[in-house]
Parts: C-alpha cells; structure tokens; sequence
C-alpha cells in the first residue's frame, strides 16, 4: 500500500518553509504601518508660561536699571570736579525746582535763566536740564492734583493750564497722561466752584451755569453743571 502523504518527509518541509514566509510576511507589514505613524506634537505649557513671565520680568528688570543709570548720571554730574562750579550749582536749583514745585522741563529752564528768577547762563541750565533724572509725566500729574485740590478746576481747565506757555508748559502728552490718571469727581469740583461764585459773587443759578461750561470760564461739562447747579442751596 502506498504511504500516507503525511507520511512524507518533503510534506513536512513545504509546511514549514509556508509558515516561515507567512510569519516573515506579517512582520513586514507591521513594521511598515508602525514607521509610517507621524509623530505626535507635545506643546509644553510649563514652558510657555515660564518663558512669559521671563520676559516680563526681563522688561521690569530693564526699567530699573534704565532708573538707576539716570539717577547715577545725576550724582555723577553733581560730583565731576571737571565740571564748573556755575553747572553744578544749576543742576542742584534745577533739582529742587522738580522734587517741591513739580516744574516741567521748560519751566525750569525759563526760571534757571530768568533774570528775575536764578539768572544762571544758557549753558548752565542746558546742562542741568540734560542731567536732571525727572519723570516730566509724574509731575504733571502732581502739579494737576494740585490744581484741581486747591482751586476745584475742570479737566480741560487743568489741561490747558498744564499746556500754557504762561502756565506750566508741559508737553501736551504730560499733560494728557495727568488728566487721564487724576483719579477726580469733577460733579464735585463743580459744585465747589460754583458755591464760591454763589457766596463771593452773589451769581444766579443761570449766571453760575453759564460760567461753569464757558470755554472762556470753567470749561465743566454741561452734566457737571447741571449737578452743581442742582445741588446749590
């Protein structure tokens, strides 16, 4: 009788040769669907946030130093014995003009060259005014507190006044920035001012009104008024 094929040595060997291709075969593929995956994008917030607060901390960081340098710069000038007596004398007077009357940089020059105020020479107070370490913005906005504390004025009337050139002489962006910080209820300066027309002018409710908003007067809002004159006695 003839030998059953599962009986034959080549059978064996041509499933064994089948089962190694079908396995080299499935590995192939698998490697292939596995290097073909893109990578995934991993965005790191710690990071973003730490870099954010670097950089603000880089900007304060700078602000300070850039302070220090001009404060240096000041004292430096003060000190140098290579500079005149006369500069030195100018940078100290320009110095108080700044720190107890809040001046702008042009009103300080008028004064140190003024021959009824200091009368130092024009180059004398040039180099005071280019050493002097001020913030012409923070005295602005003093010298508006000032005026609007003492004489109840409006906002355009603080501005223009910080404006003239017969006034306090600020650049219009000091100026400007002083208005926008003052921190003012100005119903309430209305109603100030217009009880002082009241008690030193003898003024009517109508008379007071009209002087309140004129850009000739007080230069107050019409709603401004209108509370003054309503909350008059």
């Amino acid at each position: 009788m003839k030998k059953s094929i599962f009986k034959k040595w080549w059978f064996w060997v041509i499933i064994v040769l089948i089962g190694v291709g079908a396995l080299g075969g499935g590995t192939s593929s698998k490697n292939k669907t596995n290097s073909e995956k893109k990578p995934e994008t991993v965005v790191n917030t710690t990071q973003t946030s730490t870099d954010n607060a670097t950089n603000e901390e880089t900007t304060e960081t700078k602000e300070e130093s850039k302070d220090d340098a001009k404060q240096e710069a000041t004292e430096e000038a003060e000190s140098d014995e290579s500079v005149p007596s006369e500069y030195k004398s100018a940078l100290k007077k320009a110095k108080s003009y700044s720190d107890l009357m809040y001046m702008s940089k042009a009103g300080i020059y008028d004064q140190l060259t003024s021959e009824y105020g200091e009368g130092f020479t024009a180059e004398a107070a040039t180099y005071a005014i280019e050493n002097l370490d001020v913030d012409y913005k923070e005295n602005a906005l003093k010298k508006a507190e000032s005026y609007v504390e003492t004489m109840h004025m409006s906002k355009a009337g603080v501005y223009d006044q910080l404006i003239s050139e017969y006034g306090e002489q600020f650049t219009e962006e000091e100026a400007q920035y002083a208005v926008d910080t003052l921190d003012v209820d100005y119903k309430i300066h209305a109603l100030e001012k217009a009880k002082s027309y009241q008690e030193t002018l003898s003024m009517s409710h109508s008379a007071i009104y009209d002087q309140l908003i004129s850009e000739y007067g007080e230069q107050f809002t019409e709603e401004e008024a209108q509370y003054a004159i309503d909350n008059l006695d």
